[in-house]
C-alpha cells in the first residue's frame, strides 16, 4: 500500500505544517514540493507558507486530496481523521510518533488507506529515489 500511495499520489495536504524551517513538517513539505507534488499547508495559524496560501481546514483545500499527512499530536488526530473522511481524501498518513488507533480504524472503516508512525518523506525517497 505504501508503495502505491507514494507512486500514485500527487496532492498532499500537510496538516500541522509549521512555518519554522527547523520543524519536521517544514522539511517534509519542502521535500514533497521539490519532488513535484502539490502541497497544501493546513494550519489555521498560517495565512501562507513558502508563497502558497495556507488553509484553516481540509474542507478549505480547493481540490481532491490524495494524502492527508498529519503532523499533530495524537489526541488531535480523531478530528483530522473525521475531516479527511468528510472531504473524501484518499489516505490518512500519520507521521512518525503520531499514533492513534481509534482514528486510524475510523479512517480505514470509511475506506481511506491508512499509514501510521511512518514518514512520508522517507518513504517517498525509498520508493521513488528522489533526492
Amino acid at each position: 500500500m505504501i508503495e502505491r500511495l507514494v507512486r500514485e499520489s500527487r496532492v498532499v495536504a500537510v496538516v500541522g505544517l509549521s512555518a519554522n524551517p527547523e520543524r519536521p513538517s517544514h522539511g517534509v513539505a519542502r521535500y514533497l514540493v521539490s519532488a513535484g507534488l502539490t502541497v497544501y499547508p493546513v494550519n489555521p495559524a498560517l495565512t501562507e507558507w513558502e508563497g502558497r496560501p495556507a488553509y484553516a481546514s481540509l474542507a478549505d483545500v480547493p481540490e481532491h486530496i490524495d494524502i492527508v499527512d498529519v503532523f499533530r499530536k495524537p489526541e488531535h488526530v480523531p478530528a483530522v481523521a473525521a475531516e479527511a473522511i468528510a472531504v473524501g481524501a484518499g489516505a490518512l498518513w500519520l507521521q512518525l510518533g503520531v499514533i492513534n488507533d481509534n482514528a486510524a480504524r475510523a479512517a480505514a472503516d470509511a475506506g481511506l488507506d491508512v499509514v501510521m508512525d511512518r514518514c512520508l518523506g522517507v518513504e517517498h525517497r525509498e520508493v521513488v529515489g528522489w533526492s
